[in-house]
């Protein structure tokens, strides 16, 4: 969860630090510290709370002549957040430093060892073990002493060590921890995140589990398998997007910049897979032959969070159109339940980053039972796209807002284009409806783009009658009974009111017991198949003094004699309503959270990715 970014170059590091950690905030925001060598020793600085507070501290530093350095965001898990715990953590001598993202299982076990050996521990953290155990192992060769401590760490972690003897030398090293590299002509950089790099290079390398890299002055770079200590030799990539694509570009939060690029994110990841004019569509990094799917018997989606919701939502799509039965697992939950998979099941992991530590060991246990995995991913090289024997990559660009919007309606073209091309291979699809779903899947963002300006309008209008509300429902049935999910979801990450959501037929069967004039329930209610059965219990809350606030579809005249309070909007198709439907929820969660004051971007005790277990 925590960020980390690395420098050595000829530059000077504090600025370059300071701008990394800017960009990885959304990933830990609870301390923050950096560290650089300077005349011959390492000077540290670390504070509690947001970068702001570092940024202060180190203000007179930031001409520093030093080009070696590394810097950390924290998002506690061992220990509170102090200074005192925030990275980077030093040895017995203050000589040596690591910061450290992820968590060291069996710290308590080395920390009894290490203190018995005479080492003086200063902070409650896990982290700290590292420092003492590479102090422990170092007879004048860094690399070789990192090595040999990580050889007894037990656990997850992406770390960067400095030595105040090696000024122009910098270690980092992976393990189920996310961790890239960035190269240049004459340096290296680290960060756990791409849009640290950005600014300075768009050429990467990804680590992968149980590799440490060597950094060096010059750009001169060795990447080493932690096992054997042989060198190893690995892809260089090339990241397409560019630093203003992290950027606010004048919106107020990125999470409001990030809801307005959702039209152009969805074409991003339709274009060029689905044929206009006939539907088809080509998924050439999916890894599945006719021959695979013909054999599918059972598809088992594996997500957490907003993926999770995007997953429920495919179910409905595939078992509609492809015929083949799905299930859907929160893969916290899967990786822990005795799983009844094997070759003729098809598991397909969603994850925004790719490194979701819950759904890496799922899809890994998966794999060894004999299924084929697929993932459906918004980063390039991450984790779970290496590992995977098949990908779709989402093209919504870097997501810099704690709370997924882009990523996950992104996730949903790219899970309806899954759905079309399982139904085209094996034949459960009408070319002619095939070729209205691609159409309807290309028209729906036109639409969301089109609508987008409106529906912020209406709803920052709307909010004042609801932003003080201690408690939400929000109700659906069928495809947008997710999409309630989805709309709790975000009104309680970002705006910290309670919400949940429930399929709209489950409310006599407890929920509605907590109806009344002061419970208002978002419901959505779209012209669909299921129309009546949701005005029905629509007009049960009514009748219960429920406020009502309705998402419907344009024109329908019964829901304005129900309430006042209506968003419109326009008829797509039926199966697309969640991808629209999202919208609204969306700018509610937004515009409320704004309205009370809260940390939109980085909501309290959130981290962007959950890289720790």
């Amino acid at each position: 969860m925590c960020g980390i970014v690395g420098y050595v170059g000829n530059r000077r590091v504090v600025p370059i630090l300071l701008e990394g950690l800017r960009r990885l905030e959304y990933r830990g925001y609870d301390s923050a510290g950096l560290v650089y060598h300077f005349a011959n020793r390492l000077v540290r600085h670390r504070a509690k709370g947001k970068l702001a507070n570092l940024e202060a501290v180190v203000d007179e530093q930031i001409g520093v002549a030093s080009g070696t350095g590394l810097g950390h965001t924290r998002w506690a898990t061992h220990g509170a957040p102090t200074e005192n715990n925030a990275h980077p953590h030093t040895d017995c001598t203050g000589e040596l430093v690591v910061v450290h993202n992820g968590i060291i299982e069996n710290y308590s076990a080395l920390k009894n060892e290490l203190t018995a050996k005479g080492h003086v521990f200063t902070s409650e953290t896990d982290t700290e073990v590292l420092a003492h155990l590479i102090e422990d192992c170092l007879k004048g060769d860094l690399v070789a002493a990192v090595r040999a401590a990580l050889t007894r760490v037990e656990g997850s972690y992406a770390i960067g060590v400095l030595w105040a003897k090696e000024p122009e030398l910098l270690v980092a090293a992976r393990n189920h921890s996310p961790l890239v590299m960035g190269v240049t002509n004459d340096s290296c950089h680290i960060a756990s995140d791409i849009p640290a790099l950005l600014p300075y290079t768009r050429e990467v390398i990804f680590l992968d589990d149980r590799e440490m890299a060597v950094l060096r002055k010059g750009g001169a770079y060795t990447i080493l398998s932690i096992d054997d200590g042989c060198p190893l030799d690995k892809t260089l990539s090339v990241i397409d997007w560019n630093a203003s694509m992290a950027e606010k570009a004048g919106y107020r939060h990125f999470m409001l910049k990030e809801i307005f690029e959702q039209p152009q994110a969805i074409l991003n990841t339709v274009s060029g897979r689905i044929v206009p004019d006939t539907g088809v569509v080509d998924l050439p990094e999916i890894g599945l032959d006719p021959t695979i799917v013909e054999r599918i018997e059972r598809i088992a989606l594996v997500a957490c969070g907003t993926s999770w919701h995007a997953a429920l939502i495919a179910k409905y799509w595939i078992e509609k159109w492809a015929g083949i039965p799905v299930e859907v697992d929160i893969a916290s939950e899967f990786r822990y339940r005795r799983l009844l998979v094997n070759e003729r099941v098809l598991t397909i992991a969603i994850s925004q980053s790719g490194e979701t530590a819950d759904t890496l060991a799922g899809i890994r246990r998966a794999a060894q039972l004999g299924s084929r995995v697929v993932t459906v991913c918004n980063v390039v090289g991450s984790t779970m796209t290496r590992e995977a024997d098949g990908v779709i990559y989402t093209h919504a660009g870097p997501e810099i807002g704690v709370a997924s919007t882009k990523a996950f309606t992104c996730q949903l073209a790219a899970l309806f284009l899954l759905t079309i091309y399982l139904g085209q291979i094996r034949k459960t699809i009408d070319p002619l409806v095939q070729k209205k779903l691609g159409a309807a899947l290309l028209e729906c963002a036109e639409v969301i783009g089109t609508e987008l300006p409106r529906l912020q309008a209406e709803i920052s209008t709307l909010i004042e009658r609801y932003y003080e509300a201690k408690d939400f429902l929000f109700v659906g049935r069928g495809l947008n009974f997710p999409v309630a999910l989805e709309g709790a979801l975000k009104l309680k990450e970002i705006s910290y009111i309670h919400a949940e959501g429930y399929a709209a037929g489950e409310l006599k069967h407890g929920p509605i017991a907590l109806i009344d004039r002061d419970m208002p329930v978002v419901a959505l209610a779209p012209r669909d198949s299921v129309y009546l059965k949701t005005v029905s219990n629509i007009e049960e809350i009514k009748a219960r003094q429920g406020r009502l606030l309705l998402f419907g579809t344009s024109g329908d005249e019964h829901l304005s004699t129900l309430t006042e309070d209506v968003i419109s909007l326009p008829e797509v198709h039926e199966d697309l309503n969640p991808l629209l439907y999202t919208i609204p929820a969306q700018l509610l969660a937004y515009e409320i959270a704004n309205r009370r004051g809260c940390d939109v971007d980085q909501p309290r005790n959130l981290a962007k990715s959950v890289t720790v277990e």
